[in-house]
């Protein structure tokens, strides 16, 4: 009689070479598994933000001297976040130098200085923590400022902002 079994039978070496097959067949399998589910994943991966994210217009505010509005494009930093969120502020600004004017806020903002090296006219700039300047002027400088923004159409803006002190006010809308 003849005895078929599901397994073949095997001398002890034979064993130990089959069980060394299969080991590398199914760390073979086990690789392609693992490559199969991270491309699986990567494929279908979500962009890290949204496209309507990454077309997202800057963010805009108004500066008011007297009669005169002023639009503001605010700078992408933590400084210009924060100072909008203090908006509307009014600010009693004193003349320096004949090219900007200056005030301090009651609380400090973040800072992320660096020296722009030219100032620009319209340059809406933080000096330390809490000294906001607007200047309306192009000139070199040395000193180092955390961006708040930029006035849009700055022009106007000299004659507006006078000789001496000014009132001005920030806000979103």
């Amino acid at each position: 009689m003849t005895c078929f079994t599901a397994f073949p039978i095997f001398t002890p070496v034979a064993w130990h070479i089959h069980a060394r097959i299969r080991r590398t067949a199914l760390a073979g399998m086990g690789l392609w598994a693992m490559a199969a589910i991270a491309f699986s994943s990567t494929a279908h991966a979500q962009p890290a933000t949204s496209p309507a994210a990454q077309t997202q217009p800057p963010s805009r505010a108004w500066m008011t001297i007297g009669q005169r509005r002023f639009g503001i494009t605010l700078a992408d930093t933590a400084a210009a976040r924060a100072f909008a969120a203090a908006m509307p502020l009014s600010l009693e600004m004193a003349e320096l130098n004949g090219n900007e004017k200056h005030a301090d806020l009651r609380e400090p903002l973040p800072t992320s200085a660096a020296r722009p090296g030219t100032i620009r006219s319209g340059d809406l700039l933080l000096y330390g923590t809490r000294t906001v300047v607007i200047f309306y002027a192009t000139f070199d400088a040395s000193y180092s400022y955390t961006r708040l923004g930029q006035v849009d159409n700055p022009a106007a803006l000299t004659q507006a902002l006078g000789t001496q002190g000014v009132r001005v006010t920030f806000s979103r809308q």
